[in-house]
């Protein structure tokens, strides 16, 4: 097997079962499970840096204003989705969550259609069309938008537009992320240990150690993912990357026991159509310009 595709599904495959960790840790607060993960990332990262000795970008980004000001808008959004994701996945509301990373590769599409004025090919198209069509399916089902999957996709595609153009590194611009949200983050479990409220203190050994795992939960996908992204091709990697939602799909059907009436499996129908015939599509635009390029 192709070491690339053995790093993307094994990024693929932890984000998948990042529901069932997340659930382990279910008896401490969403915030403080966000707070949690951005201190030990910090420190896992920056282990990993100092052990790579990859520490010279350092200066460089420091004396770049512009630079710095990207990482805390980046930042702040993938912040806003951690805490996101980690209250629907403790609220019972994994399939929801799911639906965010299937639409996300869309909403990649409508964005680069919208904010950098790329055309959309007529086979990408037809895919927004019909996840649009299973949007607006699931809100008349509900009775209003599915808020937490379309929040979810839109901070995320945001957040990989940003990091698109960035100057720095995956494992870099993680690093100054984390380093950007870490005194906030320290600021508030101060806060909740001067209050008596931190869980941390008031939880077992166990759900201690699984709080500290979450700097190589958040931070090992992450280099895998960067990893694969260096040695197979992006459209290879773009239809591996649907094992993940997939995973947390199931894992809310058949590990949560949440709801999955026929009604919302039709909303989901056409998402999935749309993202069979995006892949497809891509698969085949890739084959015609190998060949033309051959």
């Amino acid at each position: 097997m192709n070491p690339g595709v053995a790093y993307a599904l094994s990024a693929y495959l932890l984000w998948g079962l990042l529901p069932i960790y997340l659930h382990l840790l279910a008896p401490i607060a969403t915030a403080e499970i966000l707070a949690h993960r951005i201190v030990w990332s910090l420190v896992t990262v920056a282990l990993l840096l100092v052990g790579l000795r990859r520490l010279a970008w350092i200066r460089a980004a420091l004396a770049a204003p512009a630079t710095l000001g990207r990482f805390v808008l980046t930042a702040s959004l993938i912040s806003c989705n951690w805490l996101l994701y980690i209250w629907s996945i403790n609220a019972g509301h994994v399939v929801d969550s799911s639906l965010g990373y299937f639409i996300n590769p869309l909403v990649n599409v409508l964005l680069g259609w919208l904010l950098l004025h790329e055309r959309p090919r007529l086979g990408q198209k037809i895919p927004l069309l019909l996840a649009a069509l299973g949007v607006a399916w699931l809100t008349w089902l509900a009775g209003s938008p599915p808020w937490i999957g379309l929040t979810l996709a839109l901070s995320f595609s945001l957040y990989g537009l940003l990091r698109k153009t960035a100057a720095l590194g995956a494992m870099e611009g993680f690093a100054v992320e984390a380093a950007v949200l870490t005194p906030i983050a320290l600021a508030y479990l101060c806060w909740l240990a001067a209050s008596g409220a931190l869980g941390f203190s008031n939880t077992s050994t166990q759900i201690r150690w699984l709080l500290v795992a979450a700097g190589p939960v958040t931070t090992i996908p992450l280099l895998l993912f960067a990893a694969a992204a260096r040695r197979i091709s992006f459209s290879l990697l773009g239809v591996l990357q649907y094992l993940a939602p997939t995973l947390q799909w199931l894992s809310g059907i058949f590990v949560f026991r949440e709801p999955f009436d026929p009604q919302k499996a039709i909303g989901f129908g056409f998402i999935w159509l749309a993202l069979a015939l995006y892949a497809a599509e891509g698969a085949w635009f890739g084959w015609q310009r190998g060949r033309c390029a051959a």
